[in-house]
């Protein structure tokens, strides 16, 4: 299954490999650069079937840290459109974008939060910060959260004309949405906070919001956290709930990962440790799911996809390693596979 094609709207995907969204801290302003045209490119060139490109920034204060990519201008999307472009006229990969917003995750570097000299005033659904002895952020307004849904759907508008294949809105990790979804960093007492459905309401009038700025051209994703591994906190029940919501909102596909919210939290981790999580949404919510963590190798993935687990495979630091997992793979696999023209010297059949 892992070499066969997969379709979301009008977006083919030719084999199951997805590289997952990864930040790489090395942009100014927000701008993508040669570093990034080279990083994304040669994923493309590997026979990646999906491409996701970095947690990007809605506005300003969405970076987790001054050198994250954004896309709240033009001139952030024209960089990003060079990219898109490459890939498109040299690979039949597709390519996505994730956009975020970091909420009280924001203004740091190195997991430390920097002064507001260096960085800026973290906002949040409520005052309680991710970490103790870290500033109290900004409990946004009604007004605020309108403007912010407003920024996933500016943000959307440019990806799509920068040429994306995917969007993806970040509700993982313990990034903004994500406090929204949570009754352990979400405790307001108004329309968005309090009940399941308050809690989710952020979440669903940006998905909403976004699929105005989308065509049967491009298909919309959510990665979401399974579980924050956190007593009375958002858990595999409330992500299972979710994403059958979020499927009658035309979310194509839940990209289920886990944790990130709650500071000091203790994760088990083992190869493919997040792949129940996957397992369960798919099954009882009935929706396509993105497997993702320490997924490393063409047996492991191709088992997850005969199980039932996930419908693609979300791969981070192994294709870090490799850019040419994939193309590698299909030689393991006897399995046809994108292979640049110019390497054909090198293929092995």
């Amino acid at each position: 299954m892992l070499y066969t094609a997969i379709k979301f709207r009008n977006v083919e995907l030719k084999n199951r490999w997805v590289m997952s969204p990864m930040c790489m801290y090395s942009c100014e302003n927000g701008l993508a650069n040669d570093f990034h045209f080279v990083h994304y490119g040669s994923r493309a060139q590997g026979g990646t079937g999906l491409i996701m490109v970095e947690a990007t920034g809605v506005e300003p204060k969405g970076r987790i840290t001054n050198h994250c990519m954004g896309i709240w201008n033009d001139e952030q999307a024209e960089k990003l459109q060079k990219i898109v472009d490459f890939v498109h006229g040299n690979s039949d990969s597709k390519i996505g974008i994730q956009l975020a917003h970091s909420g009280r995750k924001g203004s740091t570097w190195n997991n430390k939060q920097i002064s507001l000299e260096e960085g800026w005033e973290t906002v949040a659904p409520s005052p309680v910060p991710y970490q103790p002895g870290e500033r109290v952020p900004h409990e946004l307004s009604v007004e605020e959260i309108k403007n912010q849904i407003d920024n996933f759907k500016k943000a959307a508008k440019r990806a799509v004309n920068a040429g994306f294949d995917v969007i993806e809105i970040h509700a993982a990790h313990g990034y903004l949405v994500h406090q929204f979804l949570s009754p352990l960093s979400n405790i307001r007492t108004d329309e968005y906070g309090g009940s399941f459905e308050n809690r989710i309401k952020f979440l669903i009038e940006i998905v909403d919001a976004v699929n105005e700025e989308l065509n049967d051209n491009v298909a919309l994703f959510v990665r979401i956290s399974g579980t924050e591994y956190a007593e009375n906190g958002w858990n595999i029940n409330d992500s299972v709930k979710l994403a059958e919501i979020l499927k009658n909102h035309h979310v194509d596909l839940a990209d289920v990962s886990s944790g990130g919210n709650i500071h000091g939290v203790k994760i088990s981790v083992f190869d493919g440790y997040q792949v129940p999580f996957s397992s369960a949404v798919r099954e009882q919510a009935n929706v396509k799911t993105g497997a993702v963590g320490l997924i490393t190798n063409v047996k492991q993935a191709e088992e997850i996809l005969q199980n039932g687990e996930a419908d693609l495979i979300f791969v981070a630091r192994e294709i870090l390693r490799n850019p040419y997992l994939a193309v590698q793979g299909s030689f393991d696999m006897k399995e046809d596979c994108f292979f640049p023209h110019q390497y054909m010297r090198a293929k092995i059949s």
